[in-house]
């Protein structure tokens, strides 16, 4: 094995996975707005809002996330009579839909595990149902969604490697791009594997000391 033959494209690799995180957090963040849109209109009692919210939310999860950035690459463009999309905007806008279908069932979820109780609690004092939603039920739903949410981040941080297939040179595709310079697939390729590690691993971490914080605070420690 020549692992000096892959140590010099260091730089590459380190830019593409730079790129790796920048569309992460892009995604995720967004996602996590859109997700809290889409959740509230599931949980609409207007009917409208919530079949159009679930329409997104089947189409997203029930659709391979390569279709969907071929789709919005090659597809969207040509349907708004435009010439292209950049290639970074149209990961960015694909993996942010994405990230927002499955945030929004997160939500959702954690939503509906607050006893009904507490909104008519809150209803009771004097509170109209967005107070209610703002400061009762949605800090809560909040704090139960942490673990899904750093599953999430981890989920989108390796799904990110499929924006290569727009020669969008993330870590991935800085990975095939060294492999076609030096012929060295399996150190290439290992390199890149541990660096997935461990920017998973120092996710998982930060995602359980949050569970600790705020599980303390729920205890009153």
């Amino acid at each position: 094995m020549r692992f000096d033959k892959v140590i010099e494209y260091l730089p590459l690799l380190l830019q593409g996975t730079k790129l790796t995180i920048q569309l992460t957090v892009i995604a995720v963040g967004c996602g996590t707005v859109i997700g809290l849109f889409i959740s509230l209109m599931r949980l609409s009692r207007f009917r409208p809002f919530s079949l159009a919210a679930r329409c997104y939310t089947d189409f997203f999860r029930g659709t391979p996330l390569l279709t969907q950035i071929v789709l919005f690459y090659y597809g969207l463009p040509q349907l708004l009579g435009l010439n292209s999309f950049s290639a970074y905007f149209s990961a960015s806008l694909t993996l942010s839909l994405n990230s927002g279908a499955y945030i929004a069932e997160i939500f959702r979820a954690g939503i509906q595990s607050i006893h009904k109780g507490q909104m008519e609690a809150a209803r009771s004092l004097g509170m109209t149902y967005s107070q209610a939603m703002r400061y009762i039920i949605l800090p809560q739903a909040f704090k139960r969604s942490i673990p899904p949410l750093g599953n999430e981040f981890i989920a989108m941080l390796k799904d990110s490697s499929l924006v290569s297939v727009i020669t969008l040179q993330e870590l991935m595709m800085s990975g095939k791009i060294i492999v076609g310079r030096n012929f060295r697939a399996f150190e290439t390729y290992i390199i890149v594997a541990f660096i997935y590690l461990v920017m998973t691993t120092t996710i998982s971490q930060f995602v359980s000391y949050l569970e600790r914080v705020f599980g303390k605070d729920d205890h009153g420690e």
